[in-house]
């Protein structure tokens, strides 16, 4: 199966919240986000512990300057 390849604007609740469904499909490989507001390292606190949605069981870090969810790097731009 092709996954179909997307971006993500703006990293934010409903931006994290999108990504995290993209990857429980399976489906969709989010491959760049936007966020001009924030930083890499919040972006890996704000998606392996979201409040809401409890924490993402797979591995979530910074990894040379990209957002890295489950080995899948996400280019960060913040323009």
């Amino acid at each position: 199966m092709v996954k179909v390849k997307a971006r993500v604007c703006e990293f934010g609740y409903t931006g994290h919240q999108v990504t995290r469904a993209a990857f429980n499909s399976g489906k969709v490989n989010i491959v760049a986000t936007n966020d001009l507001f924030v930083n890499l390292n919040y972006m890996v606190y704000m998606f392996q512990y979201d409040s809401t949605h409890s924490k993402f069981h797979s591995i979530v870090k910074a990894e040379n300057g990209k957002l890295a969810i489950s080995g899948n790097p996400i280019t960060i731009f913040q323009e």
